[in-house]
């Protein structure tokens, strides 16, 4: 349904239309997300073909900093690892390849903590060494070194560091292999159908889907603001050759095509301020999984809006990845885990004071404490009527003094530009341990190394005409007086085979209410269905059947079924499926979904977080949609993904879900459908709001705002058919 929405930091926005908002009663505050973006430029690859050699092979250091940071950790293939050396140089890193090898890139990946001067050495006994690279000008980041070498040892051997700390690396890779030249540019579009993301959609008619869709009637658009990307995930790294885009009226001046092996870091392949729009043809050379078009300037008061966003690949393409399969994606400058080993968060349930703070319909409370209850669904945000000015700040006493080594802070849209992180032993004078004027909203991590028993972030700059707003702002260090928050559930082992919950609906003639809540009445999102107590499902032949029928019933005039485990089961992280099969008619909206159980407890939609597994469109059966809703993006604006594949009407399918707290993946039978990495989310979206209890829900909507209206040819009695659900730890 259309939702009249004010989004956080206090303003109000345009009513848009929503793909999905809600299907459980209550009315959504619904929250604008605005997107930066964070663009780090890195030496381009070589076309050739090449071979990862480090990956898991025995690897030693001349020093770590402590257990939990060890030399393997740094050719383990996980980003979310690091080694980390002792404070001082020269330190190196070597790993063994096994064998006599030619090496052809190396691919470092800098924590905060990275070597100025360094060297690439190589030896076949690990005693001579030959150096194949060096620099005292290193800048930290992802570096890619094209390099000519041979050895069965490849050394990193830092000499210069620029922390007081040691050195650290996420990843160090060794690339070998030579392979064919690329060939000519192909004819065929590499991007349709592929995975597209957008940093914004104007409305639900105009997904970044319909960019990569092949159908020059329909067009992706985007928010009224700079800077604004459409991105396509190949699904292997390729060489692109060419780019067509077809613009729309709202067509880009300035914009740049960049290509990326993770979705992370960038390398722009062309470049304009000219653009004219219309229908564009380009010429361009480089190498990446990810190509996006990132829009800096607009020919008018609208978005950007592309019919078609088209890719052209030639040659071989790389078999190789600068990243792991599932990495921890974050554009932050460091990661948001505890620098050393002995910090810990000081800054959770500590009083908070702020220069002022919003308490009405639109944000209540917004207070100070918000910030640091270690909810990411609450938020402080200064008064909307004494609040939108400059300076606007917030301060937490940690109760002692103490040793402050990181400052993470998760932003509202209403960011700060320019502030600073302030501390002070008496909340009256203050030392800045951190100052930026580029301040770029989102998740920011922030390695700094101050005292004091207050900590503050101290704006001088907003990034809109509102105030400023944090959800969290969670201190980092040693002393003071901290409280632990409550212990998190450990994550599970994927692929999870513990079966821990499920209905195979092999018994009785209806649902068993001792593992499902019958949810009737009517539902949300413009549906014309009544749900029933129980008329609409029944047991058949080892299914469950939801019914929705053309009748009278509830002042409407269809019914379906829908039911929920609210009341009888949740569960914090797993692997959730369902083995389903789902009706074909314009209108249908079968649909296999979790909500936060504090919905249940009176957290309004969207704070208490929404997964959806599974939602299909009976106008076209061949597209599945999963998608995650949170403050800061729901609705429309819901983080997901839509996957075009078989007509998924004519027999059963798997959809499932694997979640923990790192990422979520979900699928349809074996195929991937979208992968929501909470770093990525974090650094692009807005707060991660499912570290909690949810509860599972399936029904059959008739109608509604996603897929439109029934017609003549609706058939009715339509049938959703559940084979079983099941959950595994």
């Amino acid at each position: 349904m259309d939702w009249s929405v004010s989004a956080p930091g206090h303003r109000s926005a345009r009513s848009v239309s929503s793909r999905r908002t809600l299907r459980y009663g209550v009315i959504a505050l619904a929250v604008a997300a605005m997107l930066c973006a964070y663009i780090v430029t890195v030496v381009t690859r070589a076309n050739a073909a090449e071979t990862l050699l480090s990956q898991g092979k025995p690897t030693t250091a001349s020093s770590t900093e402590n257990a939990a940071s060890a030399a393997s950790n740094a050719t383990d293939g996980d980003a979310g690892t690091r080694w980390s050396s002792a404070f001082s140089v020269p330190q190196w890193l070597q790993v063994d390849l096994g064998s006599q090898q030619s090496i052809s890139r190396i691919a470092l990946n800098w924590e905060t903590a990275y070597a100025t001067a360094y060297t690439i050495q190589t030896s076949n006994d690990a005693t001579n060494w030959t150096n194949i690279y060096s620099t005292t000008t290193g800048a930290g980041g992802n570096v890619s070194l094209s390099v000519t070498g041979n050895g069965r040892y490849v050394r990193l051997n830092a000499t210069a560091k620029n922390t007081q700390y040691g050195v650290s690396l996420w990843e160090f890779q060794v690339f070998g292999g030579g392979g064919s030249t690329p060939g000519s540019c192909g004819t065929a579009n590499a991007a349709q159908g592929k995975p597209a993301t957008a940093s914004s959609t104007e409305n639900a008619g105009t997904p970044a889907s319909a960019a990569v869709d092949g159908n020059t009637g329909t067009r992706w658009s985007s928010a009224a603001g700079d800077p604004q990307w459409l991105q396509v995930d190949l699904q292997s790294v390729q060489q692109i050759c060419g780019v067509t885009l077809n613009w729309e009226a709202a067509y880009a001046t300035a914009f740049s095509i960049q290509t990326s092996t993770n979705g992370t870091t960038w390398t722009t392949i062309y470049s304009t301020t000219t653009g004219t729009g219309g229908v564009q043809n380009l010429s361009v050379t480089g190498n990446g999984r990810y190509v996006r078009v990132y829009g800096t300037a607009r020919a008018t008061q609208w978005g950007y809006s592309l019919w078609e966003f088209q890719i052209r690949v030639g040659g071989m393409p790389s078999t190789t990845s600068d990243t792991p399969t599932s990495p921890s994606a974050s554009p932050s400058t460091s990661p948001s885990t505890p620098p050393s080993g002995n910090s810990v968060l000081l800054s959770y349930n500590k009083p908070a004071v702020a220069s002022s703070w919003q308490n009405d319909v639109n944000c209540n409370p917004c207070s100070p404490d918000k910030a640091f209850d270690n909810d990411p669904a609450s938020r402080w945000a200064t008064s909307s009527t004494t609040g939108w000015v400059d300076p606007g700040w917030i301060y937490v006493d940690l109760g002692a003094v103490a040793q402050i080594k990181q400052v993470v802070l998760q932003w509202d849209p209403a960011y700060a530009v320019s502030y600073q992180i302030q501390t002070s032993n008496d909340a009256t004078n203050w030392t800045s341990i951190y100052s930026t004027t580029t301040g770029k909203g989102f998740k920011e991590t922030l390695n700094v190394n101050g005292t004091g028993r207050y900590v503050r972030m101290y704006g001088t700059q907003r990034s809109n005409g509102y105030g400023y707003s944090l959800w969290e702002f969670k201190v980092y260090g040693t002393g003071g007086n901290p409280v632990q928050p409550p212990a998190q559930p450990a994550d599970p082992t994927f692929p999870a085979n513990t079966l821990v919950w499920s209905d195979e609906f092999n018994s009785g003639t209806n649902v068993d209410t001792s593992k499902w809540t019958i949810d009737p009445g009517t539902g949300q999102n413009g549906e014309i269905q009544y749900y029933t107590n129980l008329q609409n499902t029944r047991i058949e032949n080892g299914s469950l059947v939801i019914e929705a029928r053309k009748e009278t019933q509830g002042g409407r005039d269809y019914t379906s079924g829908r039911i929920n485990t609210s009341n009888k089961f949740s569960l914090q992280y797993g692997r959730v499926e369902a083995r389903i099969k789902v009706p074909k008619g314009n209108g249908l909206w079968p649909a296999f979904w979790m909500m936060g159980t504090d919905f249940l407890q009176g957290r309004p939609w969207p704070y208490n977080g929404e997964i959806d597994i599974m939602e299909i469109l009976g106008r076209n059966t061949s597209e599945i949609y999963s998608t995650l809703h949170a403050p800061a993006y729901n609705g429309g604006g819901g983080y997901g993904q839509k996957l075009s594949t078989v007509d998924l009407s004519l027999d059963y399918h798997v959809y499932s879900v694997e979640w923990d707290s790192k990422r979520m993946t979900f699928r349809v039978d074996n195929q991937v459908i979208f992968v929501a990495d909470r770093e990525t989310v974090e650094a692009t979206r807005g707060p991660w709001v499912y570290d909690h209890q949810f509860y599972i829900i399936l029904n059959l909507a008739v109608g509604g705002d996603f897929p439109g209206p029934i017609d003549a040819s609706t058939p009715f009695p339509s049938r959703m058919y559940v084979d079983y659900v099941r959950v595994y730890k």
